[in-house]
């Protein structure tokens, strides 16, 4: 089953995703305001159930961020072995993982506009794989890894290419642009290692196929991913960790290939879904 933040009628809500349309539980659990606060008290599986059975509430919706309210989003940069290359620097495999942070306030739904901002043209895409932390945890070990994640999403982690290259030591402000980015369409509870290893992502503008790679061929795993951020911080229920992008990124196609308005951007990945967006300019 999959579970997504919503708007509809004028509120948002919480509830289960079907083919013919959302049924809304957020009043089935009125001890939990959010989606998030329903990953954070262990409740996916409570919601399951509540949802067996239950009519469609909506059949006419947008879909929201799908946790729009997450405090925590850490993002890994530079994660496959292509795209190290891609900056054709001649730099090794680096021995530790880059990361930043990114705010939920960066973030759209599925099916819904990501913003070019007047101050720069060149918005580019990143196709990932998102994980949510289920299981607090600190030092984790690669073993136990899986253990504390609670549901899949994808990310468009959509970037302003200029803006993170005006500090030498941090990408920040090209990554938190209002909007530029878009996690969903839902989240998928994590219930099976081959879930994330077997995983394929593929990046489509406007149909073109722009980025192709298996999450099976990152530099620093996802395993791996967890064991060092938990390191130096303890993991939250609800904490994203955005886990890279492969190879074919706008900026680093000849000539560069910047997203703009009328543009349709597609992240597959096998297991959990389509997240979808288009392109429009900031109204002044």
């Amino acid at each position: 089953m999959k579970f997504a933040t919503y708007r509809a009628d004028g509120s948002v809500f919480y509830g289960a995703v079907t083919d013919a349309g959302m049924i809304a539980l957020s009043s089935d659990f009125p001890q939990w305001l959010t989606l998030l606060d329903a990953v954070q008290n262990d409740g996916l599986a409570a919601l399951e159930a509540a949802a067996a059975g239950k009519a469609v509430t909506h059949t006419d919706f947008v879909y929201e961020m799908v946790l729009p309210n997450a405090r925590r989003i850490l993002c890994v940069g530079v994660n496959f072995p292509d795209r190290n290359a891609e900056y054709k620097d001649g730099s090794e495999q680096p021995k530790y993982m880059s990361l930043f942070p990114r705010f939920a306030s960066g973030f759209t739904g599925h099916n819904q506009p990501l913003i070019r901002p007047p101050e720069s043209p060149q918005l580019d895409y990143e196709g990932e794989v998102a994980i949510v932390i289920g299981k607090k945890g600190r030092r984790i070990t690669q073993a136990d890894a899986y253990d504390h994640i609670a549901a899949l999403t994808l990310c468009n982690e959509g970037t302003i290419r200029d803006w993170v290259r005006h500090a030498k030591f941090n990408v920040t402000q090209g990554k938190n642009w209002d909007r530029s980015g878009a996690i969903g369409p839902w989240l998928v509870p994590f219930t099976d290692a081959a879930q994330l290893d077997d995983a394929r992502i593929i990046t489509r503008v406007n149909g073109e196929v722009r980025q192709d790679d298996v999450l099976a061929r990152m530099m620093h795993p996802i395993r791996r991913e967890i064991e060092y951020i938990s390191t130096f911080m303890t993991l939250e229920p609800g904490d994203i960790i955005v886990t890279g992008t492969p190879t074919g990124s706008g900026a680093r196609l000849d000539p560069p290939q910047f997203l703009k308005p009328g543009d349709v951007v597609e992240i597959e990945v096998n297991g959990i879904g389509t997240l979808r967006n288009t392109i429009e300019d900031e109204a002044q």
